[in-house]
């Protein structure tokens, strides 16, 4: 029985509106139609550009500075974006020189929010200054005590747990560019720590993803960010021990 395949496609199009996931792409023979092929080419080149972006300094240091905090630029062991991609070990650790610039900054903090390029500096540059926006004044607002924010070069999640221990911070949240794909190049993901310290490992840490336009909005990434924080002070702990657990029905 010959199969009608655009009849059969047509019910999963109503799904597009929930997913940005290429689904119900209809065919032309044996391929994809050109319009969808086309744009899967655009969708490659942008995740491609978005791993060798860079971050917009100048602009993020003005965008920071107006949360009433210093901004401090760090860098970490790695010396160019080829390096980055082969020896992520580096990327997880700061330069002597950052270390050194930590110390005259050392005090007693809260939470210190770190701003990381990670694998691509565009969701950094786009999402950053927004999430911010709606998520420094849940802290400021509730008390906790903020660390001068860092903007840091070449880094990955981890450089997280120099940058709060050299800090003095009980907590570190690092906002860092995610692995860009095809359904998205501009995505920023949260990773928070309670007590960091060189040498912990990502079961010690929670995660917030996919906070840009398109994904997780500021407002929503700040409310749960914020749950978690607070969730993490109150409990003295982080990572799989701590749950979201912000909107369920309580139970009895």
């Amino acid at each position: 029985m010959k199969r009608n395949i655009p009849h059969e496609i047509e019910p999963l199009k109503a799904l597009q509106e929930f997913t940005s996931a290429r689904i119900a792409i209809g065919r032309v023979g044996t391929s994809i139609p050109l319009k969808q092929s086309l744009e899967f080419k655009l969708a490659h080149a942008h995740a491609r550009d978005a791993v060798y972006s860079e971050l917009d300094l100048d602009k993020l240091t003005t965008s920071l500075s107006h949360f009433g905090v210093p901004v401090v630029h760090l860098h970490s062991q790695v010396t160019d974006r080829r390096q980055y991609l082969q020896r992520p070990d580096l990327g997880r650790k700061l330069n002597n020189a950052s270390l050194a610039q930590l110390q005259s900054y050392r005090a007693e903090f809260d939470v210190a929010i770190m701003v990381v390029d990670g694998l691509s500096a565009t969701a950094v540059n786009e999402n950053t200054k927004g999430l911010l926006e709606a998520l420094i004044p849940l802290l400021t607002d509730s008390g906790f005590k903020l660390a001068p924010i860092t903007l840091v070069e070449q880094g990955r999640v981890a450089i997280g747990d120099d940058i709060g221990y050299g800090l003095n911070a009980k907590l570190s949240l690092i906002l860092i560019g995610e692995r860009p794909g095809l359904s998205a190049a501009d995505s920023l993901g949260a990773y928070l720590t309670y007590n960091p310290k060189p040498g912990l490992t990502d079961e010690s840490r929670n995660c917030v993803s996919n906070i840009r336009h398109k994904g997780l909005s500021y407002k929503k990434a700040a409310k749960k960010i914020f749950y978690l924080i607070s969730e993490a002070f109150k409990r003295q702990l982080s990572g799989v021990d701590l749950k979201d657990n912000a909107g369920l029905i309580a139970e009895g």
